[in-house]
Parts: structure tokens; C-alpha cells; sequence
């Protein structure tokens, strides 16, 4: 899926997501269900900017539908996150304040504890891309990258 898109299903199954930078991917899962989602966040929050069109691209808005989502496929929760990217690809070139991959990272957090979904599992930092597959049925989170392989969260 592109930047600022997200998917949900249940059963068999794969989301996919690439090119992760300093986006963020958060993958939300049912396991009672086989119920998941998974989302490319751009920006931590919609300031300055409308988030109805597409709510994926905040982290405030994408925790918050991809939730609602699962629930309209039948996921009742608990339900668990695991959360990839927030790299700082361009190091301290662009970061003043703070790179935008540790404030995206900060704020997927935020909106996850905000809606009472534990993070289990996390690769997040650095300063490589990433590409990222979640299977539906297990919650099992693929991190690829050039630097390091695939790892499994």
C-alpha cells in the first residue's frame, strides 16, 4: 500500500507495505479473530492540515480507523501492535527539534496508549528504509531492509 493508505482483513492473508522511511507502519492484530491492519503513517498529527481525506497519514488518525475497521470485520480485541520505520534517513542534516521519524514514532505511540493497544513488538530507527509485511492470520510482522535482511517481529 502507498504512503498515507492503510488495509484491514481477516483470516488468510498478507498487507504489504514499502518504502518506509521516516513514515511509520503500524500493524494492529486480533489474534482471537485472525483480524489485522495495517497502516502507512506520514505525519504524527493532522495541524494545519484536514485529516478527513485521508485519515491514514496522521498517527492520531490511523490508530483510531484502523480499530473501527477491525471491529466492522468482527475483531473484538485485545488487541496487540507491533511498529516499524521512523528512520532518520537523512541523519542530523533535516533534524532540528528532533528527526521526523523519532516524532512519528513518538506519536504512534502516543495514539496507541491513547487507545489502550499494547506495543509487543518494534524496529524503529536508524537510518535505513524499510518494507513491511504483516500476516493476517498470525500477527507475525516481516521487516525487510537493505542494510539488514528480513527480520521477523
Amino acid at each position: 500500500m502507498p504512503i498515507a493508505h492503510h488495509a484491514v482483513a481477516k483470516g488468510q492473508g498478507r498487507l504489504v507495505t514499502i518504502g518506509l522511511g521516516s513514515c511509520v507502519a503500524i500493524a494492529i492484530h486480533d489474534p482471537l479473530t485472525k483480524i489485522g491492519g495495517l497502516a502507512h503513517v506520514l505525519l504524527p498529527d493532522p495541524i494545519g492540515a484536514t485529516a478527513a481525506a485521508h485519515p491514514a497519514k496522521f498517527a492520531t488518525t490511523a490508530v483510531p480507523l484502523l480499530l473501527n475497521e477491525m471491529r466492522a470485520l468482527g475483531a473484538k480485541g485485545p488487541f496487540a501492535a507491533k511498529i516499524a520505520g521512523g528512520a532518520s534517513l537523512f541523519g542530523k542534516l533535516l533534524s532540528a527539534g528532533g528527526s521526523m521519524g523519532d516524532r512519528n514514532v513518538a506519536a504512534v505511540r502516543a495514539a496507541l496508549e491513547h487507545a489502550r493497544v499494547d506495543v509487543k513488538a518494534e524496529d524503529v530507527g536508524g537510518d535505513t528504509g524499510r518494507t513491511v509485511v504483516l500476516d493476517v492470520a498470525s500477527g507475525a510482522m516481516t521487516i525487510t531492509s537493505v542494510q539488514r535482511g528480513d527480520r521477523v517481529i
